[in-house]
């Protein structure tokens, strides 16, 4: 079971990673109204990676690792963990914005958003994927008993 939670949280932060890259490039030009049902279905899946990362971590620092004290004492995960919650509010701005896109979605057209709009959005998501990228750095450190 150790492997299998290992593996899921794994996984997730890659769908998680993969997904921020597919909203950030697509955001690179005015959403047509493909676009921003490609945005859309990515931060479904964005939330649902998250979700299973979060999951899979916490049952791998209660259950299936070195212990809840271990990780709870190392700054390294707790920076780690600070990064992910960081992300997850930083979230709520582009989610938002693309769950206020469904009425004209429905309606066949492609939502208007000013080029400041996107721009705040491009620059929201790549602060999450330069959040993640410290993820990645933290969780090496932690592995190797830095911060410990």
């Amino acid at each position: 079971m150790t492997v299998l939670m290992a593996f899921l949280h794994h996984a997730a932060a890659f769908v998680l990673f993969s997904a921020l890259v597919v909203q950030l490039s697509t955001l690179k030009d005015e959403p047509t109204l493909a676009s921003a049902r490609r945005l859309q279905r990515y931060d479904m899946i964005y939330g649902s990676a998250a979700s299973v990362l979060l999951v899979a971590g916490l049952l791998r620092v209660f259950y299936f690792e070195k212990g809840a004290a271990y990780y709870w004492s190392n700054t390294a995960f707790i920076a780690k963990f600070a990064c992910f919650i960081l992300i997850g509010l930083l979230s709520i701005y582009p989610t938002a914005t693309f769950l206020s896109w469904r009425r004209s979605i429905a309606a066949g057209q492609a939502p208007q958003i000013s080029e400041g709009a996107r721009r705040l959005l491009r620059q929201v998501i790549h602060t999450e994927l330069t959040l993640a990228m410290l993820m990645m750095a933290l969780a090496a450190m932690m592995a190797r008993g830095v911060g410990a």
